[in-house]
């Protein structure tokens, strides 16, 4: 399953409860638009249509259909930050909220934030209603704005149902806050394209060594943490708990809500994520945005039993801030890894994976577990936490190294990538060199069950997965 871009940051509904607000302010107070009557436009809002200029709470008809804002305008100042000419801009308690339901199958929703003005950073959150807008869930966690430039966090969608979506500025301070094409795709791509005549604005030219690492709302955007395909086709639908996807911006994941593991994780290293401006944080911790009916692993789930915590994706993956190297702290990114293989054989490939980004390489990293049974301090097991978290008996990786620089797809069908795949066993006894445990991508995919690069063209696919690398960089 193929996925196009948007962008940045996670998976699904966490912290269930109704909105509940002063009479002024809350949604729930005001009737919920017939979703009859109010059928969903064409996607991105970009805020290119309609007019308010002031923060009064009133509804406003946008080109994809009627909006309230609460504490919000529509501005077009030169101190509002917007990819056309106009932009949502939200002051303390400010909320946007769809008055009609966007039709099911929505998989990800991205929106642009930034920081209004000169103003300080602004905490928000996006809530979702399935049941036209009477209660609202918490999707994926808080995230931040900060700084002149807008930047897109990716959520999931809900697979089965329709959905409303309703923005939260929920930090007290007096900062405001921008928001601007917010973009709703299914499997199959983007809702609807942008209405016609909408002003755009040209994307800056990077350098290798400043390209974002993380895409730009378009189409396969280099940089997607998905870029080379979904490998088990998991979704974001909660019935689905063996293989359900769960998109963090440091990250994807297609996860076994059953094993209490991700089956594999998915993303994407380049200079910019290895800056090391964060420390690493160790802060262990459940999920909040996994399902609330799936268990939740916590740090406590591996005391005791002989077996690291071990990253999919590593926190020396995610050094560019705070919030990316925390993430990776999330249990929905451990699995239970002997400490040998963990410490040793895994360390020195992440090691090497970033020494060649920093010589100028980008990589696509997928990494992922099979099997059940491992050997850790303590002798085997197949299972920790009383039978709620698998212990896998095979950890593999594929890494896609490619020259920094962009139409990454395009380039590593032409020829100009190079696949380093690794199979390990889960024990102890475990050889420190992975160059002793690699592999073919077609290997790791009869034994897994997977479809690693989907996203590839099938001749390019079919000519890597044969490939064993040698372990030295050409």
């Amino acid at each position: 399953m193929r996925f196009y871009t948007l962008l940045l940051l996670p998976a699904l509904l966490a912290c269930s409860q109704p909105s509940a607000e002063s009479s002024a302010t809350a949604t729930a107070a005001l009737p919920a638009a017939d979703p009859a009557q109010a059928p969903a436009g064409a996607f991105p809002e970009t805020f290119e249509t309609g007019s308010k200029g002031a923060y009064e709470t009133a509804d406003v008809a946008l080109a994809t259909g009627p909006w309230l804002f609460t504490n919000g305008l529509i501005g077009s100042t030169d101190q509002d930050h917007k990819a056309g000419e106009h932009a949502a801009r939200l002051r303390t308690g400010g909320r946007l909220t769809m008055q009609f339901d966007a039709p099911a199958g929505i998989r990800r929703i991205s929106i642009l934030a930034a920081a209004y003005g000169q103003d300080g950073p602004s905490t928000w959150e996006l809530w979702v209603s399935r049941d036209h807008g009477r209660t609202w869930q918490r999707n994926g966690l808080p995230q931040t704005a900060s700084g002149p430039t807008l930047r897109a966090s990716l959520f999931a969608g809900l697979a089965n149902e329709p959905l409303r979506l309703e923005i939260r500025k929920t930090d007290a301070s007096k900062n405001r806050l921008n928001l601007d094409d917010i973009r709703l795709e299914t499997t199959a791509g983007a809702v609807a394209i942008a209405p016609a005549g909408r002003p755009t604005t040209p994307a800056p030219t990077t350098t290798p060594a400043t390209k974002p690492p993380r895409p730009v709302p378009g189409t396969a955007a280099d940089n997607d943490n998905l870029l080379l395909g979904n490998p088990s086709g998991a979704t974001s639908d909660p019935a689905n708990a063996t293989n359900y996807l769960l998109i963090h911006p440091q990250f994807v994941t297609g996860y076994n809500a059953q094993r209490g593991i991700p089956v594999w994780t998915s993303w994407h290293v380049g200079r910019r994520d290895l800056t090391k401006a964060a420390p690493r944080q160790d802060d262990f911790r459940p999920d909040p945005a996994l399902p609330r009916q799936f268990y939740q692993v916590t740090p406590k789930s591996y005391a005791g039993a002989g077996f690291d915590k071990g990253h999919n994706c590593p926190s020396g993956d995610r050094t560019a801030s705070l919030d990316d190297n925390s993430a990776t702290f999330l249990m929905s990114n451990m699995v239970p890894q002997a400490s040998q293989n963990n410490q040793q054989t895994w360390a020195h490939l992440e090691e090497y994976t970033r020494s060649q980004v920093t010589k100028g390489q980008e990589a696509y990293v997928i990494m992922g577990s099979y099997g059940r049974g491992g050997t850790g301090k303590n002798g085997p097991a197949s299972t920790i936490d009383q039978g709620r978290v698998s212990v896998p008996a095979r950890i593999w990786k594929v890494v896609v190294f490619l020259p920094e620089g962009n139409n990454d797809l395009q380039r590593i069908a032409a020829g100009q990538a190079r696949v380093v795949a690794i199979d390990t066993p889960n024990d102890n006894s475990i050889n420190p060199d992975w160059t002793q445990y690699l592999t073919s991508v077609d290997k790791i995919e009869a034994a897994s069950g997977l479809d690693i690069l989907s996203a590839l063209p099938a001749a390019t696919q079919a000519q890597l997965q044969k490939v064993v690398d040698s372990g030295r960089a050409k």
